[in-house]
Order: C-alpha cells, then sequence, then structure tokens
C-alpha cells in the first residue's frame, strides 16, 4: 500500500499499520453555514468512542472528541483549526439520534433507505472494506455523492472508507453555544477535515473505515 503513488527507485517503502474503526459517520449542513459530522465507533483501536467535527460558515475547523488520546489521534489524522477534548455522548434510539458534545447539541432522525443505501447492502462486507474495491469507487462516489472514498490529509496517514450501508437524514436540530444553527440543509460547502469529505446530501453511512499509519511515526499527532 503506497500514500503517495510510486516510489522514486532506490527508495524503500516504510511498513505501514492499519488500523480498524467500525460505526457510523453522519454529515450534516445547517442552514448557518455551519456543517457537522459525527464519527460513532462502536468498534476501534481506542474502544468505543464518538467524536464531532464541526466546520462554521466561517471555515473554521473544530474536533470534538472525549479524550486526550483520540483528540491527538483524529487531530493527527485529519485538520483543524482548533481541537477540544470534552464528553461526546450519542444516543441512538431507533431512527433517532440525540448527541451532546459542549457546546453542541444535536439530534436528527434518519428515513428508510434511499437507492444508494439499498445499492451498498448489496456489497458482501468482506469486498467493500477492501482498498482495491474502495479505490475503484473513488472517481464516482466523488461525481455522483459529493465525497471520496479515500485519501490522505497530513503526511504519513491514508484512510480508506469501506461504505455499507446509507440512510438519509430527513430532519435536524442544532445548537451551538446555546445558539441554533437552523435547519438541516446540505452539506455545502464541503468539509475540509480531509480528503475524504462528507456527501452533499445529509446521511448517515454504515462504514468500516481504515487508517494506514506510516511505521516510524505515531499514531497521534499534534492538534493544528
Amino acid at each position: 500500500m503506497r500514500f503517495h503513488g510510486p516510489e522514486p527507485a532506490g527508495r524503500s517503502r516504510s511498513p505501514v499499520r492499519s488500523l480498524r474503526f467500525d460505526g457510523w459517520i453522519a454529515g450534516i449542513g445547517t442552514a448557518s453555514g455551519a456543517r457537522v459530522v459525527l464519527g460513532h465507533w462502536a468498534s476501534s483501536p481506542f474502544g468505543p468512542f464518538s467524536d464531532v467535527m464541526v466546520e462554521g460558515a466561517d471555515g473554521r475547523r473544530l474536533l470534538l472528541a472525549p479524550s486526550r488520546e483520540t483528540a491527538d489521534f483524529v487531530a493527527g489524522t485529519y485538520v483543524f483549526d482548533e481541537v477540544r477534548v470534552v464528553p461526546v455522548r450519542v444516543r441512538v434510539t431507533g431512527r433517532h439520534w440525540t448527541v451532546s458534545a459542549p457546546p453542541l447539541d444535536l439530534r436528527f432522525s434518519t428515513g428508510r433507505r434511499n437507492l444508494a443505501g439499498l445499492a451498498l447492502r448489496t456489497v458482501p462486507g468482506r469486498l467493500a472494506t477492501r482498498p482495491g474495491w474502495i479505490a475503484l469507487w473513488d472517481r464516482p462516489a466523488r461525481l455522483l455523492l459529493g465525497a471520496g472514498t479515500h485519501g490522505s490529509a497530513r503526511p504519513g496517514r491514508h484512510q480508506w472508507y469501506g461504505a455499507r450501508d446509507l440512510h438519509p437524514v430527513t430532519s435536524a436540530a442544532a445548537g451551538y453555544e446555546g445558539g441554533s444553527l437552523g435547519a438541516l440543509a446540505p452539506v455545502e460547502p464541503p468539509v475540509r477535515f480531509g480528503s475524504g469529505s462528507a456527501p452533499r446530501s445529509p446521511c448517515v453511512v454504515r462504514v468500516t473505515t481504515r487508517v494506514a499509519v506510516e511505521q516510524g511515526r505515531s499514531t497521534t499527532g499534534a492538534a493544528s
């Protein structure tokens, strides 16, 4: 697995460690221009946890993570202007999600699978998470959904997003520092945390994410 394409002749590759995260990614836009990306991980090298990425209408990127360890890892993989360690609590009841990550409060509901979700469900799980298959769908995903399936934001790391299911978000209410962020809206402009972005249409994606970390580099990184 290479990070940036073929290497010059005579240059040796560093060993790569692959870290696996299983869970859900939700991408939501708001009428105020703020966009929110929630990662809700049932399984990860750090155990179950959730983190929230927020990009304001002014383009400022904020990470809210539940521990210094997870904050350092996520900030070493994606790009932020500010990182805060705060309690991140997620409750899922049927199709209804409630997220508390001070200063953000978020509630949203999902609908039935659309055509994209039905198509993803037909792909066997073992195939859907293979880097070769994920790379094959990168260009179509960018054209159709506005989101890539793999890429890198920081040197020595590469992310692969193996999508396995998708539900549209049908309603949402988000507040920041006690004020409303406005009604549900498309995730536009695209968020700039990393190369994958998030689909234009608000949705929750069932995903297996692999982060390839070049050996010799820490699995944590300094915040921006």
